[in-house]
C-alpha cells in the first residue's frame, strides 16, 4: 500500500534533477519551488514550519538568509564534493548537519583531468577539428603535439580526487610533485609548502583542491609566470581557484602553454577568447557526471536522508549533528 504523500517527510529540492526526484520521491515529500507561482519567499514562509532537510547544489545556494527562513531545518545534503555554497557557519550554530556527496566522483574526476591533460598535450580535441574543417588535404598534416610521459606534474590538492589523479599519472612515468595544506607522509610525492614553488618546478600544474577563502585565486599571475611559457594548467576543482582574467591574458600573450578547464569562474559564462584557442580544451563541469556515478549519488543522497531522519549517522558529514 503506498505511503500517503502528505505523512512523508517534507525535504526542500533546491533545483531540478530528475534522477534524484524520481528516487527520493517514493520516500519524501520533495517540495519544488521552480514548481510554484510563489516567489521563493513566499513558497519557503508557506512550508517553513515543515521542512526539516534540504538538498543543494553548487548553483543553488544554502546561506543565512534561506537558513533563517526554515526554522525547522535540521540537515543539509549537497549533490556536490565542495561546500562553499553552503553558510557552515550559520549551520554549526543552528545544530544544522551537512553532508556531502563523498568519494564518490574522486575516481571519475581524476579519469577527467587525465582526459584533459591528454587532449591538450596531444591536441586530440583540436586535430579533430583541423580534419572537419577540412583542412589536412589542402593544408597538409596537423602540427605534432607533445608526450605526456616523463613530465613533472604538479598536483594542487592532494586529496581523495588528487591521490587518484597522481596514480594515474604514475603509470604514464610522469614525476609527481604536489602542494597541499598539510604535508602527506604516507604519499612518496615531493611536497612543495607555496603553489609558486610547485609551479616553478613543474610542466603542468593539476588543480583539484577545494575551494575555500583561502584558495580563491591560489593559482595567480605570480603562479603562472612560475610554471612559464610550456606550462599547461588543468582545472578539475572549482572555477575561482583559478585567475580566470589572468590566465586569458597570459594564454593570450604565450606566457602560458595551454589549459584544460572543467570549471570556470563565474559559470554558466565562459571568457569568449578561450573559445578561438586551440591549446585550450573547455568542458561544461562534466567531470563528475558519468552515468554509474550519478547511480550512486541516488544511492548515497538516499542513505544520508533516511539516516538523518532515523537518527542515525550520516555516511558523509561535513559538519554539524549527525
Amino acid at each position: 500500500m503506498a505511503a500517503d504523500p502528505e505523512r512523508l517527510p517534507q525535504v526542500l529540492f533546491l533545483s531540478p534533477k530528475q534522477s534524484l526526484e524520481r528516487a527520493l520521491s517514493a520516500r519524501f515529500r520533495l517540495l519544488k519551488p521552480w514548481e510554484s507561482t510563489m516567489p521563493l519567499d513566499r513558497f519557503l514562509a508557506a512550508h517553513a514550519a515543515a521542512v526539516r532537510a534540504v538538498i543543494s547544489n553548487p548553483l543553488a545556494s544554502v546561506d543565512a538568509p534561506l537558513i533563517h527562513a526554515l526554522p525547522s531545518l535540521g540537515f543539509v545534503f549537497t549533490t556536490s564534493v565542495g561546500v562553499d555554497h553552503i553558510d557552515l557557519a550559520e549551520c554549526a550554530r543552528r545544530g544544522i548537519a551537512v553532508a556531502n556527496a563523498g568519494t564518490i566522483f574522486s575516481r571519475d574526476v581524476a579519469d577527467y583531468a587525465l582526459g584533459l591533460l591528454v587532449d591538450v598535450l596531444l591536441r586530440v580535441s583540436a586535430s579533430d577539428r583541423y580534419i572537419r574543417r577540412g583542412l589536412w588535404p589542402v593544408a597538409g598534416d596537423f602540427p605534432p603535439g607533445r608526450k605526456l610521459g616523463g613530465k613533472r606534474v604538479g598536483i594542487v590538492g592532494l586529496g581523495s580526487i588528487g591521490s587518484e589523479i597522481a596514480k594515474r599519472l604514475e603509470a604514464f612515468g610522469c614525476s609527481i610533485s604536489y602542494f597541499s595544506r598539510n604535508k602527506k607522509p604516507l604519499f612518496p610525492y615531493t611536497y612543495f609548502p607555496t603553489v609558486c614553488d610547485l609551479a616553478a618546478e613543474s610542466d603542468v600544474l593539476v588543480i583539484a583542491c577545494a575551494l575555500t577563502e583561502e584558495t580563491h585565486h591560489i593559482i595567480d599571475k605570480d603562479v603562472m609566470l612560475a610554471l612559464g611559457k610550456d606550462g599547461i594548467i588543468i582545472n578539475v576543482g572549482r572555477g575561482p581557484l583559478v585567475d580566470e582574467a589572468e590566465l586569458v591574458k597570459h594564454l593570450i600573450q604565450g606566457k602560458i602553454g595551454g589549459a584544460g578547464l572543467d570549471v570556470f569562474e563565474h559559470e554558466p559564462a565562459v571568457p569568449e577568447e578561450l573559445f578561438r584557442m586551440d591549446n585550450v580544451v573547455l568542458s561544461s563541469h562534466q567531470a563528475v557526471l558519468t552515468i554509474e556515478s550519478s547511480n550512486d549519488l541516488v544511492e548515497l543522497a538516499m542513505e544520508n536522508l533516511e539516516a538523518f531522519f532515523s537518527y542515525r549517522p550520516l555516511l558523509t558529514p561535513v559538519h554539524g549533528t549527525t
